[in-house]
């Protein structure tokens, strides 16, 4: 009997749907990827530059040097993953040990003295190089758990409508953690920490606040290890006989076109973004506060809080949005949500009616999560084109070169953000700028990030993997070797 073809109409792929407890138990992972990764280049200025006085082309140097070394790390970090065959899997080894050290590690980033602002080493502050050498230890720690748990985000399930709904919990738990990050330089304004004169030791805060997370982020790896499994190991990755190359992590995903455009999203969002990423503090210290950190800390609380609302609205509500239009038109969408609230800054940080500033903040949250939510949707469609083209599972070399990217992004915006402070004038010992530097550093906080958001529209538009492709792909692939 003549065996029958199926048809990529007469395809319907089985809903593979994932019980919402192991979606919630992947989304803790955002808390040690937020406090792990982005807390630190979130306070550097605060703490290193206003606080200890530190010259911010240095602290905006340290970030940036950190980060590359961060974006060398990944990949390796990724090669080793997606090579390592243990009974408990590729990934889950990783997310156990990595994820507590980074936990314990955390508030060893910040051990050092303020005595040591006067203190030089080769013509720069001590405190520099304390910055480069305790992240030089750090960062392959918090790596290692961060690249495998991005990685297992695109094992969950080979549904195209189901991987958008896991990052949207990833994305709104992420808002949510993302609060801790918000709160830490408000948490240094407790009574503990003032001093007589009405200033407060910023240091000592933070380096109690990085002590009570990293205590919550050693937690939250101990239950991702028990609670989360990983789909594709048995069926897929335990069959493949041969290696992932250390080149697949650093370049060769590259060569996939999809990829590229994914990353080019990617890139243009977190360079524009993170460039002037701290420049929202500054403007809400120096122009609506009036130079008070205090209230400034304060009002960056509630922008913090405004900027998890957004997050939290933004991220399912585009998931629904993509589930009727496909997801690179909620791409489009989000990003001309970005620009108007990028571009609204202008006129809602205002000293005149500073609450209005969280408006800004929160149409900012809105889009960053909609667009990181689908970033990740759309990179596990991806890596199902790739397993169809190459017949392997490289999750770890997709993550890892596309981090390490994304980094390269960040560490370019934050050097360019030290040099922009220094460019316009900015001098932490003046509690009250000049007209000058308040009005570049409005111009740069609501321009620049209109550009990247611009980008994003145009690299998604090359991106061809729509609804109709991706299911194609997945019969293909079940035809090939079964279902997972």
């Amino acid at each position: 009997m003549e065996e029958k073809t199926i048809t990529n109409k007469e395809y319907k792929p089985i809903r593979d749907r994932v019980p919402i407890p192991t979606k919630i138990s992947y989304g803790l992972g955002t808390g040690l990827n937020m406090w792990g990764l982005w807390l630190y280049p979130g306070v550097a200025f605060a703490v290193f530059n206003i606080y200890l006085g530190v010259d911010p082309r240095l602290v905006g140097l340290a970030l940036t040097l950190i980060r590359v070394y961060d974006a060398i790390v990944d990949p390796l970090v990724g090669w080793i993953s997606d090579n390592l065959r243990s009974k408990h899997g590729r990934r889950r080894p990783f997310i156990l040990i990595a994820g507590i050290l980074s936990g314990l590690g955390l508030p060893l980033l910040f051990a050092v003295s303020p005595e040591w602002a006067t203190i030089k080493f080769l013509g720069v502050s001590v405190i520099f190089w304390y910055m480069a050498a305790s992240c030089l230890i750090y960062i392959p720690i918090i790596s290692a758990f961060a690249v495998p748990f991005d990685s297992l985000g695109a094992e969950m399930t080979p549904d195209y409508d189901e991987r958008t709904s896991i990052m949207t919990y990833k994305s709104v738990m992420q808002k949510i953690f993302e609060v801790g990050n918000f709160y830490a330089l408000r948490f240094t304004n407790l009574a503990w920490f003032l001093l007589p004169g009405g200033g407060k030791n910023t240091l000592k805060g933070i380096q109690v606040y990085t002590g009570i997370l990293g205590t919550i982020m050693a937690i939250f790896a101990i239950v991702m290890f028990f609670r989360l499994k990983e789909r594709y190991y048995d069926k897929v990755v335990v069959k493949t006989k041969e290696s992932i190359s250390i080149k697949s992590s650093f370049y060769e995903t590259l060569k996939v076109q999809p990829f590229r455009m994914i990353m080019g999203f990617g890139f243009a969002f977190n360079f524009s973004t993170s460039m002037i990423g701290s420049l929202g503090y500054y403007t809400t210290v120096y122009y609506v506060c009036r130079g008070s950190t205090i209230l400034g800390d304060n009002w960056n609380f509630w922008m913090g809080i405004s900027f998890m609302l957004g997050g939290l609205l933004g991220a399912p509500i585009l998931s629904r949005i993509a589930n009727q239009i496909g997801k690179r038109k909620a791409v489009i969408t989000a990003a001309c949500i970005g620009i108007v609230g990028y571009g609204g800054s202008w006129y809602l940080y205002t000293p005149l009616i500073p609450w209005l500033q969280t408006v800004a903040s929160g149409m900012m949250g809105f889009a960053a999560s909609a667009l990181w939510m689908l970033h990740g949707s759309i990179g596990a469609d991806i890596m199902d084109y790739d397993e169809l083209n190459t017949g392997k599972r490289r999750e770890g070399s997709f993550t890892a070169c596309g981090s390490y990217i994304l980094k390269l992004g960040n560490s370019v915006g934050y050097i360019i953000f030290g040099f922009i402070l220094s460019l316009i004038g900015f001098d932490s010992t003046l509690k009250t700028q000049t007209p000058e530097t308040i009005l570049w550093i409005r111009k740069t906080l609501a321009g620049i990030p209109i550009l990247g958001f611009i980008l994003v529209i145009l690299f998604i538009l090359r991106m061809g993997l729509t609804r109709e492709k991706c299911e194609e792909i997945r019969r293909k692939l079940e035809e090939r070797r079964g279902t997972v």
